[in-house]
Parts: structure tokens; sequence; C-alpha cells
């Protein structure tokens, strides 16, 4: 059976997180953080990171406020989806990111991160919350399948 790895991204205009997990193993570990120039991602970094993981399909965190409406985030997530989706020829999974900011502040205050690195990790860790959410998901799901 193959991984089913996924590629997971926290976009932001500054800085986008990134976290890898698979189907299999139902777990999310956060694994870098993707500076921005200008707005615009640094797809070297990417392509090192996808060369790297080899996912079979990427989940982008989907910033919709909470009367589910659109913002302009949301577009602009929407459309980074597009690109990579575009650039790498995998399947983009958009996933509703709400108040995963505010759970990956959470986890690292329980954490043994030093606070002076909160910062630095927390779109990463919002990257791996947006991950294990899908990865839950597909669980549930492919339970509901079963006879």
């Amino acid at each position: 059976m193959p991984a089913l790895t996924f590629l997971a991204f926290d976009y932001g205009k500054a800085s986008i997180g990134v976290a890898v997990g698979s189907i299999v193993s139902g777990q999310a570990q956060d694994v870098a953080t993707v500076k921005s120039v200008s707005g615009q991602p640094d797809w070297g970094h990417i392509s090192n990171l996808v060369q790297e993981w080899r996912p079979q399909g990427f989940v982008v965190g989907l910033p919709l406020n909470m009367d589910d409406s659109e913002n302009p985030t949301t577009r602009a997530a929407r459309e980074f989806g597009n690109h990579l989706g575009d650039r790498y020829n995998l399947l983009v999974h958009m996933v509703d990111e709400r108040l995963t900011t505010v759970t990956a502040r959470h986890s690292l205050a329980q954490s043994a991160v030093p606070m002076r690195r909160h910062k630095s990790r927390l779109d990463r860790v919002a990257a791996q919350t947006i991950l294990q959410t899908f990865l839950d998901e597909q669980t549930r799901a492919d339970l509901k399948r079963e006879p």
C-alpha cells in the first residue's frame, strides 16, 4: 500500500508553514517555514520539499471568516493552491483552517519550545494542525465506508 503522503501549507503573504503526513500513519508533523518575498512564495524551497517528501497530494488551509464568507486572504490561499496543483500536477485539497492559529498557539504554549521560538514555529504548527484535520477526516470517511 502506498504511503499516501501529503504536504500541507498554511499560506501567508510573509511566510508559509509546511507540514508532512501520511494517511497510513494518520500523523502530521511540522517540517518547514517557507518565506515569501513581495507576496511571492519561495518556489525553489517548495520544490525542494516536494522532491524530498514526494507527496501524492497537497492540503492548503482555507482561511474563511467565521460566517463562512471569504476575504482577500482566502482568495490568495486559493490562488496559491491552484499554483501548487498546476506546478506539480498533483491534487490540492482545500481545508477550512478557522481557529488553527489559536490551536497552534495553545499547542506551542503546552510544549517545551522556548517562548522566543513560538513565532517562528507558529506557521509550521498551524500547517500541522490543518493536515491533522485532513488526515482525521480521511480516517473517519474510511470508517464510514467499511461494512
